[in-house]
């Protein structure tokens, strides 16, 4: 009998042991998300953008919340423009060609 609880007690320790783990790297890869949508962002509004992102959607029904297609447009043509590291009129130009699918 006492087997099986100290079997038991070590299958909680490495269930709650995962789920740590799970819950540090879902924090990172939102870190990660947020860091890529802040694209060229400076200093304060940079700051402003990542508390808000990284705040959106703490907790767990708004976590999974799916992104619309126009969303998701927006999402890669702005990753785009920031790995051409495009600014100013440039990056203008490209998005509005880029949004508007030519």
């Amino acid at each position: 009998m006492r087997r099986i609880g100290t079997v038991l007690l070590a299958a909680l320790l490495l269930s709650a042991t995962m789920t740590v783990v799970h819950a540090d790297n879902s924090q990172q890869d939102k870190m990660k998300q947020c860091n890529a949508q802040a694209g060229d962002k400076k200093g304060d509004d940079r700051k402003a953008f990542m508390k808000g992102c990284l705040s959106a959607g703490s907790g767990s029904a708004t976590a999974t919340k799916q992104l619309t297609p126009q969303q998701q447009k927006m999402k890669q043509c702005n990753a785009d423009a920031s790995a051409k590291q495009l600014k100013g009129d440039e990056r203008k130009s490209f998005m509005s060609g880029c949004l508007s699918g030519k």
